[in-house]
């Protein structure tokens, strides 16, 4: 599905909207955490609940809110707030900001074990890449959650208008195309409850994905998404002609499950807008080739088997012993234990038994068990029989407005922190399509009266730093032509052959140290930042003047902490990036 440019600078009336649904919200989120204060079943773990509120409160606020703010968004006292972000912070869920809580890649972790566990966006998302770039158009695939559905991949355009959600947002099934197609499949119980969820909220104000209806909905919206239900049920195809908002279409057709009986797995769409297509141009153009995608992406479900399970996990959740002795009352060992227990889920092992989560993260059965009690309860995980398995509502902590995250964005606290400990500035840089320059995309500033003075956005000659040595060593067909290898001092390596020999060294030791190359007096130290094939796709450096720190001591007191960083930096990447594209720069 999609939706228009980002408002993030509403006007008065978006202003106007975006305080209605604040207000709906905390209204909506008080009486629900009144109802599930009395539903709560009495073996579940209070401070589980509590730590999954405060997720997704970070999570529908976009990834940041104060200490503050989440006291009030919660309704918890604040010394159970800051006992809750100091756990999270120590499992590297969360991190603070001066008094502000942000939400960290590594939870991403969390929604990783769901879409590990189902599979379908390793198996299908190439079909919907390949997709896009043939129509060029955005294609998403989404599942369903109750009476909404939640996207698990999108294939996007580069646009002015941006045509696309997050991964993970929940949208309203009736304003949706793949609505009617799941709504194909609804009991009398599912349409009770998306009935009951249409009067509570008429106007759509707790979907904060989407923009607030106008005016409340009545009876014939009802009757129309029943009508448009039976249609796609009919047609095997549905369509969103502006149901969201104006100008944005889409048109929707179901991936089925192989041995279900013609279940739907997840429902495959192509978005566009009306300036490049009418909802009946997507249906009489598109629609044949989406169905052949489809087709392609059924049989690539049919034969593909599931992975034989590999070694089981276990004692997952062991380190919370050391942190509750380290950090004592303030941290929660009952909720990182909990949360550990989402993550034993992966693709070779989709259901598990209590037994087996009980292994897995070596709790006590009974520990285990009220775990998965609290998370049934919160609709994070469904019982099948003897074995449970995640749902998609997994997807709510954390991972919509994680689902964005840039590399700079990912390395910037880390190198305040490498920062704060080396005393030194330190920057992230990735190479120029040409090979030619590196570009500064991330970098922290140490206080000094002498300083390396550099911004983001800087470009520099790639050969003579070393960043862009570490980045050249990683890519030698993208090496300066000789006849643009000049000196900018007269310690600047210009001969091509030896440059050659300094990249090789550079691949084989894993760092680059420039002395004064680029600028007389400058020195300079850089390792490079893999993602999760091994490929380098950005360096970070510090730089500082020669006078600081002698060659060797660049070597043996700069080098292994900028290794560790790298390292840090590295591990958020790869968690970020298992089911979302994370741009270098």
């Amino acid at each position: 599905m999609a939706s228009s440019t980002r408002r993030d600078a509403p006007t008065s009336g978006a202003a106007n909207a975006v305080g209605e649904r604040g207000t709906a919200e905390a209204e909506k989120g008080a009486a629900e955490r009144a109802a599930a204060e009395r539903g709560v079943p009495e073996e579940a773990v209070t401070p589980l609940i509590r730590g999954i509120a405060v997720l997704r409160e970070l999570t529908e606020a976009g990834g940041t809110l104060s200490l503050s703010g989440l006291e009030r968004a919660t309704g918890l006292a604040r010394s159970t707030v800051d006992r809750i972000t100091a756990t999270l912070a120590r499992m590297g869920y969360v991190r603070f900001d001066g008094r502000d809580v942000h939400l960290s890649p590594r939870l991403m972790e969390l929604g990783n074990a769901y879409m590990s566990a189902l599979r379908l966006p390793a198996l299908l998302a190439p079909h919907a890449d390949a997709l896009a770039d043939e129509l060029d158009e955005s294609v998403s695939l989404a599942v369903a959650d109750l009476d909404g559905i939640r996207f698990i991949h999108q294939a996007t355009r580069r646009r002015a208008m941006s045509l696309s959600f997050r991964i993970g947002d929940l949208l309203p099934a009736e304003r949706t195309a793949p609505g009617p197609l799941f709504a194909t499949e609804w009991t009398a119980t599912d349409w009770q409850r998306w009935r009951h969820r249409r009067a509570a909220d008429p106007r759509d104000l707790s979907f904060t994905a989407v923009p607030p209806r106008r005016y409340g909905a009545d009876a014939r919206d009802d009757e129309t998404f029943a009508r448009r239900t039976q249609e796609a049920s009919e047609n095997g195809w549905s369509l969103d002609d502006q149901l969201i908002e104006p100008g944005l279409v889409a048109i929707s057709v179901p991936v089925r499950a192989p041995g279900t009986d013609g279940r739907i797995a997840c429902v495959a769409s192509v978005v566009s807008h009306t300036s490049r297509h009418t909802a009946h141009h997507l249906r009489t153009t598109l629609l044949p080739r989406l169905r052949s995608a489809v087709r392609a992406m059924e049989q690539e479900l049919h034969n593909t088997p599931r992975p034989e399970p590999g070694p089981p996990p276990s004692d997952l959740a062991r380190w919370t012993g050391a942190s509750k002795q380290q950090l004592g009352r303030e941290f929660i060992e009952s909720l990182a234990r909990g949360l550990t227990v989402l993550t034993v889920f992966d693709e070779d092992r989709p259901e598990l038994t209590l037994t087996e989560v009980a292994r897995a993260t070596g709790l006590a059965r009974a520990t285990a068990r009220r775990a998965l009690i609290t998370y049934e309860h919160l609709g994070l995980v469904a019982p099948t029989g003897r074995t449970f398995t995640l749902t998609p509502r997994v997807l709510s902590l954390g991972f919509p407005p994680l689902s964005r995250t840039t590399l700079p964005e990912i390395a910037q606290p880390h190198l305040a922190d490498l920062t704060s400990r080396i005393h030194e500035s330190t920057s992230l840089a990735v190479l120029s399509d040409s090979g030619e320059e590196i570009q500064y995309t991330a970098r922290v500033a140490t206080a000094r009266v002498m300083s390396v003075n550099i911004t983001v956005g800087t470009r520099l000659a790639a050969y003579a730093t070393a960043l862009g040595r570490v980045l050249l060593a990683d890519a030698p067909a993208r090496a300066p032509r000789p006849e643009n290898l000049r000196a900018l001092t007269p310690h600047t390596i210009t001969d091509n052959e030896t440059l050659g020999q300094i990249l090789t060294s550079v691949r084989s030791q894993g760092y680059a140290l420039v002395d004064e190359e680029l600028e007389e007096g400058l020195r300079s130290l850089a390792v490079p930042i893999r993602d999760r094939s091994g490929r380098v796709v950005a360096a970070l450096n510090t730089a500082m003047h020669a006078s600081r720190h002698t060659l060797k001591e660049c070597v043996t007191d700069l080098l292994p902490e900028l290794t560790t960083t790298a390292t840090r930096i590295q591990t958020d990447l790869h968690t970020a990036s298992r089911f979302t594209r994370v741009p270098a720069s």
